[in-house]
């Protein structure tokens, strides 16, 4: 009987230990779109800059008009991409407003 209750107890400790937890995060993305959500949504205060989106995540079509949508960037810092970002921080990027 002593090991029944061992393994019991080993497994609501188990238990208890998974329901406990959480799963991993990833901070970084998170903070990466929020920012690019709160850059896109004023305009004002926000400017394309060319060169710097990375393969899947430039934010609209690109200057050749071989696509007209987000997420469809083929390379990394494809000139003909861009990406919106706060005004005056384009060059810094390494990219190009125009």
């Amino acid at each position: 009987m002593k090991k029944y209750n061992m393994m019991m107890a080993a497994a609501v400790a188990s238990l208890t230990l998974a329901a406990c937890s959480k799963p991993a995060e990833a901070p970084k993305a998170d903070a990466t779109a929020k920012a690019d959500a709160k850059t896109a949504a004023d305009p004002a205060k926000s400017e394309k800059c060319y060169g710097i989106a990375m393969a899947g995540k430039n934010d609209c079509a690109n200057k050749t008009g071989t696509h007209s949508c987000a997420g469809q960037a083929k390379t990394d810092n494809d000139p003909n991409e861009w990406k919106y970002v706060d005004k005056g921080t384009c060059a810094g990027l390494g990219g190009k407003t125009a």
